[in-house]
């Protein structure tokens, strides 16, 4: 397989803004012609593999599962939304199974082209795909936002948090909102200020508006941030940093990015997802919470002079009482309101 990868190597985003549909047929065409047998294959979303944040938790879930099985998979990141049904496409065409689908957006893509091939199988991560042969992967990204809330309310010096999402839809309003019932939980006379930075794909990928957003919300009084925007998350940490402010990660550990300004990261496990899929995945929908593990708070040598054993004990007692129900966090997906 090393004719594919280095053609998919040559196709990331930095080096291939402009890539039409039509060269991506061609390209994965002749990359994938030496295929011979079934390869798992995961296709990442706007921001690329290297995010630091969503999309990299699915390629470590990937890189963890070709590390143990010592076989090759494919890749392809997307850098238009005309590509999400191509590539979608020639992989199966190739014959890749299980094909994995990284965010709510490939949902589409991932369900039209499961029809049209039934006998592979596909996973999809954020979005529900209701087909026999695809595993529908969701998180419970409220519950691990609950508990960095309460982080930042019982850091927070002003009593002032702040929320940045990226594409302002309600999955990330399920993140702001989770945040904010966890704030008002440590805290109930906190407040609270959110922005989203943009309504389209771009929106993951433009670290200068996140640190423009973030640098308005310190000038408002706000001395903790938590970011749930993909790589525009970058400019929020560089912007905490350079004020002296703290931040909160997400998807994956972000804690060593900026060591003594990252309070901790909401990690969810894009990572399990992916290596789990690729081991064979489970026709349905799959749903991870606090429970299983799916979602938490991270903490590392990079936070641990940040987060005081007090802090840490009354979290984990909420994470224990979300857990056995005794709290409940609203779902702004299922509610379609907060609080």
């Amino acid at each position: 397989m090393p004719l594919f990868r280095s053609f998919v190597s040559a196709l990331s985003p930095a080096r291939s803004i402009a890539l039409s549909p039509a060269l991506l047929v061609a390209t994965l065409t002749l990359a994938a012609a030496g295929v011979t047998r079934a390869e798992p294959a995961v296709i990442f979303d706007m921001g690329g593999k290297f995010d630091k944040s969503f999309n990299q938790a699915g390629y470590d879930g990937a890189e963890r599962w070709k590390k143990e099985s010592g076989k090759a998979y494919l890749e392809f990141e997307i850098s238009n939304p005309a590509q999400r049904e191509q590539a979608m496409r020639r992989m199966a065409e190739r014959g890749a199974d299980p094909i994995v689908g990284i965010g709510f957006s490939q949902g589409g893509a991932v369900e039209k082209t499961a029809k049209e091939f039934p006998k592979l199988k596909f996973a999809i991560i954020d979005s529900v795909v209701s087909l026999p042969n695809v595993q529908s992967i969701v998180f419970a990204e409220h519950e691990g936002s609950f508990l960095v809330g309460m982080m930042a309310a019982m850091v927070s010096k002003s009593g002032k948090v702040g929320f940045i999402g990226g594409m302002d839809i309600p999955l990330i309003r399920k993140f702001q909102c989770g945040y904010e019932q966890g704030a008002k939980y440590a805290n109930p006379k906190v407040q609270f200020i959110g922005n989203m930075t943009g309504t389209t794909p771009a929106a993951w990928g433009d670290p200068a508006r996140g640190a423009e957003l973030a640098k308005a919300q310190f000038a408002s009084g706000v001395d903790v941030v938590f970011a749930a925007a993909g790589g525009t998350g970058t400019g929020v940490y560089q912007a905490a940093k350079d004020a002296g402010k703290l931040a909160i990660g997400v998807d994956s550990n972000q804690n060593h990015l900026h060591p003594g300004t990252m309070l901790t990261s909401m990690v969810k496990r894009v990572d399990v997802a992916v290596y789990s899929a690729f081991k064979g995945i489970t026709p349905g929908v799959t749903a991870l919470g606090l429970k299983d593990g799916g979602v938490d708070y991270a903490m590392d040598e990079h936070n641990a002079k940040l987060v005081t054993a007090d802090m840490k004990k009354k979290v984990d007692a909420a994470k224990a009482d979300i857990i056995s129900g005794k709290i409940k966090v609203v779902d702004y997906m299922t509610a379609n309101k907060c609080l």
